[in-house]
């Protein structure tokens, strides 16, 4: 298989002129909300590990989210919304169509019929939302309607429990894989032949706190999926 490997939230950056968006407010930047920490760490790793091509992106998500359609009311955040369209639509013309028009041109570049794309977008979420706690380590997200990445979630899912006995690993969590966002839009715009869009999540509590299972997970993360994409 064709392998690429992207990073939609791997920073928390917001450029200089559009700082004032974000007076007094500058704090949230840090938080999981402004980004992914740990998930371009990891997405690096695994592109060194597979030999595949890295996309990736520092811009924070509160800025303009990468991971969401241009209809999506998620698109902007309260912050980034407060600007005029005029503004918006310059954020959108530099930021969100360069990095996602650059991953399109390259799968059409590189797909073929005997050698179908797989792309694994690499993230992570928060131990704790809204007051709830995940009950996961590690998400693999995927469209339940795709056989290959049905197949694939599967067959990775259980190279991660021999691999991370300790660990729950858990299929279309804390989040839909079908669910809007770049894999779902790409499975629009190629068929199932040519692309198949994986989404790793990965939990932030280990991240955060920079223990042996962080240590383990870079380290392992990427030979697993090599050895199931074989």
């Amino acid at each position: 298989m064709n392998l690429i490997v992207s990073c939609e939230h791997g920073g928390n950056k917001i450029p200089k002129r559009y700082l004032p968006l974000f007076k007094n407010n500058l704090s949230l930047l840090n938080s999981h909300r402004g980004w992914d920490p740990g998930a371009l760490i990891l997405a690096k790793k695994i592109a060194l590990d597979l030999s595949a091509p890295l996309f990736y992106s520092t811009t924070s998500r509160l800025l303009i989210d990468l991971n969401r359609s241009l209809h999506h009311p998620g698109l902007f955040s309260e912050f980034s919304k407060r600007a005029d369209d005029t503004i918006r639509q310059k954020i959108i013309n530099s930021i969100y169509i360069p990095y996602r028009t650059g991953i399109v041109e390259h799968i059409k570049k590189i797909k073929s019929a005997t050698n179908p794309i797989l792309h694994l977008s690499i993230h992570s979420f928060t131990n704790k939302l809204e007051g709830i706690e995940r009950t996961a380590d590690i998400g693999l997200l995927y469209d339940p309607s795709k056989l290959s990445e049905k197949n694939f979630c599967r067959k990775l899912k259980t190279s991660l429990e021999q691999a991370f006995p300790d660990l729950i690993i858990r299929c279309n969590y804390p989040y839909r894989g079908n669910a809007d966002g770049f894999t779902t839009y790409l499975r629009r715009r190629f068929n199932e032949r040519d692309y198949a869009g994986i989404e790793i999540e990965i939990n932030q509590k280990h991240v955060v706190s920079d223990n042996v299972v962080w240590s383990e997970i870079k380290k392992k993360l990427g030979n697993l999926i090599l050895n199931n994409v074989k």
